[in-house]
């Protein structure tokens, strides 16, 4: 065993997330480098410092056997961020082309058009869960489509979305009937699409591709397919929903971006950094390592606080406070180095456009359930002012 100090009851899941910006505070002065019992046991590191160089160290850090603990209610490493360099690279490159900027500009008008169509569909006469609403429907619509998912099953999507992630935690059995609820509806779609037309979206990039000059197996396809699936809705949900969130606790904040819109892409750079939908991710040991003071051997597993490292008071000044013309502000929120978030292109645009849209079309509005956390992609009940004033 390692020499485990700080032995703490850490956790960065569901009711946890409620006060996780105070605990990684107290981590980082007291404990940067600890281990907690939870989830079969992990390292844990909370200083940006320490993180950036794991996140670059993928020789004494592997993404095997999972990126995410607990694991998305399947063993299968999930394509392409369970893999390992040289392998990743040959995997991640398939999907590129559809993700690079000059992709996402183009896509753009229709990520407009869909939050247009939603903004302009809630009664701002009553309390209005825009979660459900708009942060949800917004990314679904847009990667759905992208991805080939057809329209009429969209609506079985944020059950399988919210089974997968949130009840992983405390409901793993749900979670992995969830999980083989979904590998079956894909190994059905890729059974029909093999018998269509090529298309020119994910699935049919997927289905004609090649590593190593040979087609992409039936299981390599549905771990893509499943990955997509779930960090495609849930992920952009989540950084909606909390930027709306904020701004509906924040009357201040919300004006300043009401009365100057081209200033959303940089709050969205802020919302990401402090109010981050990936908190963390877990990487595997390779070789016994010493990380300030701290002896981690070989196996153990290692998650990297994201979350903290993104508040860092050694990173960034006034660390913990959103300022919203922050610019220096490079951040863990898509991850960093080889293993940085293959849509974290549309995801940020999907946001910027999300927020300005809202902002554009609709009447300030307030929190009508204070209650109600930052994190997730549960409701958002917000109350609008009378557009009469």
């Amino acid at each position: 065993m390692s020499d485990k100090k700080c032995p703490l009851d850490f956790d960065y899941h569901g009711p946890e997330l409620d006060d996780i910006f105070d605990t990684y505070r107290e981590l980082r002065a007291t404990c940067p480098v600890g281990y907690s019992e939870k989830h079969g046991g992990f390292w844990f590191l909370t200083k940006n410092d320490d993180i950036f160089a794991a996140e670059q160290d993928h020789t004494t850090f592997s993404v095997a056997p999972s990126m995410l603990l607990p694991n998305f209610g399947t063993d299968v490493p999930l394509i392409p961020i369970d893999i390992d360099p040289p392998a990743h690279s040959k995997y991640r490159r398939i999907l590129l082309p559809l993700f690079t900027p000059a992709a996402i500009d183009a896509l753009t008008p229709r990520v407009v058009d869909v939050a247009q169509e939603l903004a302009k569909g809630i009664d701002v006469d009553s309390v209005v869960d825009a979660s459900a609403a708009y942060a949800r429907p917004l990314p679904t619509i847009i990667f759905s489509a992208l991805a080939g998912f057809p329209e009429e099953d969209w609506p079985r999507f944020d059950r399988w979305v919210d089974e997968i992630i949130y009840e992983r935690t405390v409901s793993p059995d749900i979670a992995s009937a969830a999980a083989d609820e979904v590998f079956a509806y894909f190994d059905d779609l890729l059974t029909r699409r093999r018998s269509e037309e090529p298309r020119d979206d994910i699935i049919g990039h997927l289905l004609s591709a090649e590593v190593d000059g040979r087609p992409l197996t039936n299981d390599e396809l549905l771990s893509y397919c499943y990955l997509l699936f779930l960090a495609g809705l849930d992920t952009t949900a989540w950084a909606i929903r909390s930027g709306l969130w904020y701004l509906a606790r924040n009357a201040e904040a919300q004006k300043q971006l009401r009365d100057d819109l081209d200033a959303v892409p940089a709050a969205v750079e802020e919302f990401l950094r402090t109010l981050s939908p990936v908190q963390a991710m877990a990487r595997t040991a390779t070789r016994d390592v010493e990380i300030k003071g701290q002896r981690i051997k070989a196996g153990e597993r290692v998650v990297l606080a994201f979350g903290s490292g993104n508040r860092d008071e050694e990173q960034y000044e006034r660390a913990d406070e959103i300022i919203l013309d922050r610019q220096q502000n490079r951040h863990f929120a898509f991850g960093v180095g080889i293993h940085r978030c293959l849509g974290s292109n549309l995801g940020r645009r999907e946001v910027l456009v999300a927020l300005q849209e809202f902002l554009r079309l609709l009447p300030p509005f307030t929190l009508a359930d204070p209650e109600q956390p930052w994190h997730g992609v549960g409701p958002l009940n917000l109350k609008f002012s009378r557009k009469d004033g």
